[in-house]
């Protein structure tokens, strides 16, 4: 397996930008298997992941990621679990709101997919 840091790093690096650029645009890192839970809503499949990604009550997203761990996630699968923390500037606010993010990538020939996504504004 390639080197995991520098896997979870292109990964994040892809992810966040294509978010905050064009968030229709990650349906290629999604499959019909995967699934999303966001602030506690369960979505399954890629359809339905990037329809509530595409619809979420904002227009513009800057991600700024502050930490990045990954740890491999099988013994016999490439598999990687990622996890980010960081800040968001939604639309024209200037305060920031913190956020938790946890990937489980999937390899699938030579790229990673994902197959597990959990996301959570953190508040306090």
């Amino acid at each position: 397996m390639a080197d995991i840091d520098t896997i979870a790093k292109q990964f994040i690096d892809f992810y966040y930008a294509t978010f905050d650029e064009n968030r229709a645009n990650l349906s290629a890192l999604y499959r019909d298997t995967s699934m999303l839970t966001w602030e506690g809503t369960q979505i399954a499949g890629s359809a339905a992941i990037v329809e509530k990604l595409v619809n979420l009550p904002f227009q513009k997203v800057q991600h700024k990621v502050t930490t990045k761990d990954a740890q491999p996630s099988s013994g016999s699968v490439a598999s990687l679990l990622v996890s980010v923390t960081g800040l968001l500037l939604v639309d024209d606010n200037t305060n920031p709101l913190q956020f938790s993010q946890v990937f489980q990538l999937i390899p699938d020939g030579t790229s990673y997919y994902v197959f597990n996504d959990i996301f959570r504004l953190n508040y306090g």
